[in-house]
């Protein structure tokens, strides 16, 4: 008998703000968290915005000198991770640690860590160089760090697919927990690449928007409008557990992951395939494994990028495998931006809030119909109704595609 996925805590970081409950009332109420880039001149830049959260404060989760020997997007990681695990009551002790799994992913790693630390080898020379260099650039530290912090000593490891990693280390981690390799896993991905390097390499490659007089109405999902995507930091954490054992300790559980699907594209290095069919299979893995039919969805939170090839891409995946009777759309980097390697994590909390909460948030800056994007991408204001599953969506730089699909318990 196959084993079933019970999410029983969530957290999140991002430009909105902390806290899985804090941000989602910001997204439905519409709020951007687009602002230009203060932490460093960006005049040079063709684009200088992004959605960074600019008061980051580590000091509620770790002392100073441990705060100093952790990158940014390790930071933000145990931040999420308290929280979904205080959420979900779960007690990890020498009874159950060795069948408590982390895994969670990041695109980019420690970048700005690495680019700080290159100052110091070119201005102060090697000997100045920090020892934490190498744990606080790697992208699998995030996932050790919160291993030795609650001590899970199960499966664990960190997943790099580019946009997919988040929904990839969430769905490998529901993986585990059906085949028995773990009975709970801590899981999500994480990214903070708004750096000077960083920012300069999507330049460099036109990816982003350079909306500049107007960073807040810059990223437009699926809008004729739209120009290219608007980097984000931040992430979230799911805690997901074997459904018998959380039901047995009482928990509450949020929402149940009855679906997962990963494909590839096979088609470019950047662009998705036109015709969104590694999307198309993707989204119809994740139903088949759910034993769901496309009409038992209730809403779908899109990759939804804000550029012009990838939101025409999705919308044809999505009438391939929804038809005409395609659900509610919506695609929350029009407020948060696109969180790299930690855009998946978030859009599944995103899932299990809509399920949580009745109410589905908006694609902001919905101004100006495509005719090539004719869905319903729930426009400009969040809108109240049941949702009893949830689709989420995440497509990779490499042709990489994962799909989460969440459903009420």
């Amino acid at each position: 008998m196959t084993r079933r996925v019970a999410v029983t805590g969530i957290g999140a970081v991002c430009a909105l703000g902390v806290g899985a409950d804090a941000i989602y009332d910001r997204l439905v109420a519409g709020e951007s968290g687009v602002h230009h880039i203060t932490h460093f001149d960006a005049s040079a830049y063709t684009t200088r915005f992004a959605a960074t959260l600019d008061d980051w404060d580590p000091s509620p989760w770790l002392e100073p000198k441990e705060a100093r020997r952790l990158s940014r997007f390790q930071q933000f990681a145990i931040a999420a991770a308290d929280e979904a695990i205080a959420q979900s009551g779960l007690v990890i002790d020498e009874n159950n640690g060795e069948r408590v799994g982390v895994i969670v992913g990041s695109g980019v790693g420690g970048l700005q860590s690495l680019e700080e630390q290159h100052s110091v080898l070119l201005e102060r020379g090697p000997s100045r160089v920090t020892p934490f260099l190498v744990p606080m650039m790697i992208v699998d530290l995030a996932a050790g760090h919160i291993s030795i912090r609650h001590g899970a000593k199960g499966i664990n490891y960190a997943p790099v697919s580019a946009c997919a990693t988040g929904n990839h280390a969430i769905g490998e981690a529901a993986e585990a927990i059906r085949r028995g390799a773990a009975d709970a896993v801590i899981c999500g991905g994480f990214d903070c690449g708004v750096t000077p390097l960083g920012l300069a390499g999507f330049c460099a490659a036109r990816a982003l928007s350079t909306r500049n007089e107007d960073p807040a109405g810059a990223s437009r999902p699926f809008d004729a409008g739209r120009d290219g995507f608007v980097m984000g930091e931040g992430g979230g954490i799911l805690v997901l557990e074997e459904w018998d054992s959380a039901v047995a300790r009482g928990a509450d559980i949020l929402a149940e992951l009855v679906g997962y699907g990963a494909t590839a594209d096979a088609y470019h290095m950047t662009a998705p395939a036109p015709d969104g069919s590694g999307a198309k299979r993707a989204m119809a893995e994740a139903l088949a494994q759910a034993q769901m039919a496309p009409r038992d969805v209730s809403y779908i939170n899109a990759h939804g990028t804000s550029t012009p090839l990838g939101d025409i891409a999705e919308t044809s995946a999505i009438k391939a495998v929804f038809g005409a009777d395609a659900p509610p759309v919506s695609s929350t980097k029009s407020m948060t931006g696109h969180l790299l390697g930690g855009a998946g994590a978030l859009e599944a909390v995103v899932c299990v809030q809509a399920i949580r909460r009745g109410v589905v948030p908006p694609t902001i800056n919905y101004d100006q119909p495509d005719p090539e994007c004719d869905l319903d991408y729930v426009p400009n204001v969040a809108r109240e109704m049941r949702v009893d599953a949830a689709l989420s969506n995440s497509f990779g730089f490499g042709g990489h595609n994962a799909c989460l699909l969440f459903a009420r318990p």
